[in-house]
Protein backbone atom coordinates (compact mmCIF):
# COMPACT_ATOMS: atom_id res chain seq x y z
CA UNK A 1 0.00 0.00 0.00
CA UNK A 2 1.76 3.22 -1.15
CA UNK A 3 1.96 5.93 1.51
CA UNK A 4 -1.00 4.80 3.63
CA UNK A 5 -2.62 7.45 5.79
CA UNK A 6 -1.57 6.98 9.40
CA UNK A 7 -4.63 6.91 11.69
CA UNK A 8 -5.16 7.26 15.42
CA UNK A 9 -8.60 6.05 16.48
CA UNK A 10 -10.34 7.30 19.63
CA UNK A 11 -13.20 5.24 21.05
CA UNK A 12 -15.32 4.72 24.14
CA UNK A 13 -17.08 1.42 23.58
CA UNK A 14 -17.70 -1.53 21.30
CA UNK A 15 -15.22 -0.70 18.55
CA UNK A 16 -17.69 -1.50 15.75
CA UNK A 17 -16.47 1.50 13.79
CA UNK A 18 -12.86 0.48 14.34
CA UNK A 19 -13.79 -3.01 13.13
CA UNK A 20 -15.20 -1.47 9.96
CA UNK A 21 -12.13 0.69 9.31
CA UNK A 22 -9.80 -2.29 9.79
CA UNK A 23 -11.96 -4.38 7.48
CA UNK A 24 -11.84 -1.74 4.73
CA UNK A 25 -8.06 -1.54 5.09
CA UNK A 26 -7.63 -5.33 5.02
CA UNK A 27 -9.81 -5.55 1.90
CA UNK A 28 -7.58 -3.05 0.11
CA UNK A 29 -10.34 -0.48 -0.23
CA UNK A 30 -8.80 2.09 2.11
CA UNK A 31 -5.20 3.25 1.85
CA UNK A 32 -4.64 3.73 5.54
CA UNK A 33 -3.11 2.08 8.59
CA UNK A 34 -4.36 2.28 12.18
CA UNK A 35 -1.27 3.14 14.19
CA UNK A 36 -2.80 3.50 17.62
CA UNK A 37 -6.11 3.31 19.50
CA UNK A 38 -7.04 5.36 22.55
CA UNK A 39 -10.01 4.66 24.80
CA UNK A 40 -11.23 6.79 27.67
CA UNK A 41 -12.75 3.67 29.26
CA UNK A 42 -10.98 0.47 30.38
CA UNK A 43 -12.29 -2.97 29.48
CA UNK A 44 -14.36 -1.97 26.45
CA UNK A 45 -14.63 -4.26 23.42
CA UNK A 46 -12.85 -1.71 21.22
CA UNK A 47 -9.62 -2.42 23.07
CA UNK A 48 -9.98 -6.13 22.30
CA UNK A 49 -10.57 -5.27 18.62
CA UNK A 50 -7.30 -3.33 18.60
CA UNK A 51 -5.45 -6.15 20.36
CA UNK A 52 -6.66 -8.73 17.83
CA UNK A 53 -5.48 -6.49 15.01
CA UNK A 54 -2.07 -5.97 16.61
CA UNK A 55 -2.68 -2.25 17.06
CA UNK A 56 -1.16 -0.60 20.16
CA UNK A 57 -3.97 0.52 22.47
CA UNK A 58 -4.01 2.95 25.37
CA UNK A 59 -6.54 3.71 28.10
CA UNK A 60 -6.63 7.34 29.20
CA UNK A 61 -9.54 7.94 31.61
CA UNK A 62 -10.45 11.53 32.41
CA UNK A 63 -10.61 10.85 36.17
CA UNK A 64 -9.46 13.98 37.98
CA UNK A 65 -7.45 15.44 35.11
CA UNK A 66 -8.35 18.84 33.76
CA UNK A 67 -9.73 18.86 30.23
CA UNK A 68 -6.52 20.46 28.99
CA UNK A 69 -4.22 17.91 30.66
CA UNK A 70 -6.36 14.96 29.59
CA UNK A 71 -6.52 16.19 26.01
CA UNK A 72 -2.77 16.82 25.98
CA UNK A 73 -2.11 13.24 27.12
CA UNK A 74 -4.26 11.82 24.32
CA UNK A 75 -2.70 13.95 21.60
CA UNK A 76 0.79 13.13 22.87
CA UNK A 77 -0.05 9.50 22.06
CA UNK A 78 -1.28 10.53 18.61
CA UNK A 79 1.94 12.48 18.00
CA UNK A 80 4.08 9.55 19.10
CA UNK A 81 2.22 7.41 16.53
CA UNK A 82 2.87 10.11 13.88
CA UNK A 83 -0.84 10.14 13.07
CA UNK A 84 -1.89 12.09 9.98
CA UNK A 85 -5.55 11.92 10.98
CA UNK A 86 -7.33 11.30 14.28
CA UNK A 87 -10.67 9.50 13.89
CA UNK A 88 -13.23 9.75 16.68
CA UNK A 89 -15.09 6.45 16.32
CA UNK A 90 -17.74 6.39 19.01
CA UNK A 91 -15.66 8.61 21.30
CA UNK A 92 -18.21 10.16 23.63
CA UNK A 93 -16.19 12.94 25.22
CA UNK A 94 -15.45 16.56 24.44
CA UNK A 95 -11.74 17.06 23.83
CA UNK A 96 -9.54 20.10 23.23
CA UNK A 97 -7.90 20.08 19.79
CA UNK A 98 -4.32 21.40 19.84
CA UNK A 99 -3.12 23.77 17.11
CA UNK A 100 -1.05 21.16 15.30
CA UNK A 101 -4.06 18.84 14.94
CA UNK A 102 -6.57 21.47 13.82
CA UNK A 103 -8.18 20.14 10.65
CA UNK A 104 -6.81 16.67 11.36
CA UNK A 105 -9.52 15.29 13.66
CA UNK A 106 -12.82 13.92 12.31
CA UNK A 107 -15.91 12.46 13.93
CA UNK A 108 -18.84 10.32 12.71
CA UNK A 109 -22.24 11.34 14.10
CA UNK A 110 -25.46 9.30 13.67
CA UNK A 111 -27.67 12.13 12.41
CA UNK A 112 -27.74 14.83 9.75
CA UNK A 113 -26.03 17.68 11.57
CA UNK A 114 -26.77 20.32 12.62
CA UNK A 115 -30.00 18.49 13.56
CA UNK A 116 -29.85 16.20 16.62
CA UNK A 117 -26.33 17.23 17.61
CA UNK A 118 -24.68 18.57 20.73
CA UNK A 119 -24.13 17.36 24.25
CA UNK A 120 -26.23 14.31 25.11
CA UNK A 121 -27.05 13.46 21.50
CA UNK A 122 -25.24 10.20 20.90
CA UNK A 123 -26.14 6.60 20.09
CA UNK A 124 -29.72 5.56 20.82
CA UNK A 125 -30.57 8.99 22.25
CA UNK A 126 -30.27 10.36 18.71
CA UNK A 127 -32.46 7.70 17.08
CA UNK A 128 -35.17 7.98 19.73
CA UNK A 129 -35.22 11.75 19.24
CA UNK A 130 -35.50 11.37 15.46
CA UNK A 131 -38.50 9.05 15.86
CA UNK A 132 -40.12 11.26 18.48
CA UNK A 133 -39.83 14.24 16.12
CA UNK A 134 -41.56 12.32 13.34
CA UNK A 135 -38.70 12.75 10.85
CA UNK A 136 -38.96 10.94 7.54
CA UNK A 137 -35.24 11.17 6.78
CA UNK A 138 -32.15 10.87 8.95
CA UNK A 139 -28.59 9.75 8.27
CA UNK A 140 -25.01 10.29 9.39
CA UNK A 141 -22.44 13.05 9.22
CA UNK A 142 -18.65 13.07 9.10
CA UNK A 143 -17.30 16.42 10.29
CA UNK A 144 -14.11 18.09 11.40
CA UNK A 145 -13.84 18.29 15.18
CA UNK A 146 -13.39 21.58 16.97
CA UNK A 147 -13.79 22.43 20.64
CA UNK A 148 -17.60 22.19 20.65
CA UNK A 149 -19.83 19.12 20.46
CA UNK A 150 -20.77 18.20 16.85
CA UNK A 151 -19.92 21.67 15.63
CA UNK A 152 -17.06 21.49 13.11
CA UNK A 153 -17.18 21.82 9.32
CA UNK A 154 -19.27 19.09 7.67
CA UNK A 155 -17.27 16.91 5.28
CA UNK A 156 -19.76 14.27 4.20
CA UNK A 157 -23.34 13.16 4.86
CA UNK A 158 -25.36 10.07 3.93
CA UNK A 159 -29.15 10.03 4.15
CA UNK A 160 -31.27 7.16 5.44
CA UNK A 161 -35.08 6.88 5.23
CA UNK A 162 -37.10 6.60 8.42
CA UNK A 163 -39.71 3.90 7.90
CA UNK A 164 -43.20 3.91 9.37
CA UNK A 165 -42.55 0.80 11.47
CA UNK A 166 -39.04 1.74 12.61
CA UNK A 167 -37.95 1.27 16.19
CA UNK A 168 -34.87 2.96 17.60
CA UNK A 169 -33.00 -0.32 17.14
CA UNK A 170 -33.99 -0.85 13.50
CA UNK A 171 -33.21 2.78 12.66
CA UNK A 172 -29.85 2.57 14.44
CA UNK A 173 -28.91 -0.48 12.38
CA UNK A 174 -29.74 1.29 9.11
CA UNK A 175 -27.84 4.43 10.10
CA UNK A 176 -24.81 2.39 11.18
CA UNK A 177 -24.75 0.71 7.77
CA UNK A 178 -24.52 4.20 6.24
CA UNK A 179 -21.77 5.13 8.69
CA UNK A 180 -19.77 2.11 7.52
CA UNK A 181 -19.73 3.66 4.05
CA UNK A 182 -19.41 7.33 4.98
CA UNK A 183 -16.45 7.21 7.35
CA UNK A 184 -14.06 5.22 5.11
CA UNK A 185 -15.09 7.48 2.21
CA UNK A 186 -14.25 10.58 4.23
CA UNK A 187 -10.90 9.11 5.32
CA UNK A 188 -10.08 8.24 1.71
CA UNK A 189 -10.94 11.77 0.56
CA UNK A 190 -8.69 13.18 3.25
CA UNK A 191 -5.79 11.00 2.10
CA UNK A 192 -6.39 11.70 -1.60
CA UNK A 193 -6.03 15.48 -1.32
CA UNK A 194 -2.75 16.10 0.53
CA UNK A 195 -2.40 19.55 -1.01
CA UNK A 196 -5.58 20.63 0.79
CA UNK A 197 -4.53 19.23 4.15
CA UNK A 198 -2.98 21.85 6.47
CA UNK A 199 0.58 20.99 7.40
CA UNK A 200 1.10 19.71 10.92
CA UNK A 201 3.87 20.97 13.09
CA UNK A 202 5.75 18.78 15.54
CA UNK A 203 4.25 20.48 18.58
CA UNK A 204 1.11 22.40 19.48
Amino acid sequence: MPNPLRLAVLLSGSGRTLDNILGEIDAGRLAARVETVVSNKPGVRGLAVAERAGVPAHVVPRDHLSLADWSRTIFDICRAARADLVVMAGFLQLIEIPADFTGHVINIHPALLPAFGGKGFHGMHVHRAVLARGCTVTGCTVHLVDNEYDHGHILLQKTVPVLADDTADSLAARVFAAECVALPEAIARFGAKPAQIPSRGSSP
